[in-house]
């Protein structure tokens, strides 16, 4: 347990810290889910809707730091292959 002021205030942070960046890899989990799901429907143009919505996200996120930019990259890059085999 925190004993000074200064650590009960940092661990207050990272509980504020941790649970927003748990709302914000849901968010773009859910925006990556749903490319995939319109891909697996095998409905191209949902799905180019879809991507074209989840690409800002999932940047926004590679940008803050909640996800490697190579991890972002690849993301992008994998949902527009499966796509562009439609």
């Amino acid at each position: 347990m925190a004993n000074s002021a200064q650590a009960r205030k940092r661990a207050r942070q990272a509980e504020n810290s941790r649970q927003h960046n748990a709302s914000m890899r849901s968010m773009m989990r859910t925006f990556v889910k749903k490319v995939v799901y319109a891909i697996d429907a095998g409905d191209k143009s949902k799905a180019e809707e879809a991507y074209k919505a989840a690409v800002p996200v999932i940047d926004k996120m590679a940008n803050k730091g909640l996800i490697h930019a190579n991890k972002a990259a690849r993301h992008k890059s994998r949902l527009n292959a499966r796509i562009r085999a439609l």
